[in-house]
């Protein structure tokens, strides 16, 4: 299993999406700071999270939400602000 995830720091507010078999590993790799690309903006929250049976399909979804419309849809159907 694979999970497309979203996380959003407590600093900014900014969002994270990644895809990982581990979220729970993931998640305290980016708030040890070993992610370098969220490692400035720490603590992270995870806010959503969703289960593939593949990694195709999982790396599929997250090119979804990093697109225009994507990016709209997890804005308005996901994320909870701060």
């Amino acid at each position: 299993m694979f999970f497309t995830y979203i996380i959003q720091s407590k600093i900014d507010s900014s969002r994270y999406i990644g895809v990982t078999a581990n979220l729970k590993k993931r998640l305290s790799e980016h708030n040890s700071g070993l992610a370098k690309y969220s490692s400035s903006k720490r603590p992270w929250k995870l806010v959503w999270c969703c289960i593939f049976p593949n990694k195709k399909l999982a790396y599929d979804f997250e090119s979804y939400l990093k697109s225009s419309s994507g990016y709209a849809f997890t804005k308005k159907h996901f994320i909870i602000k701060i």
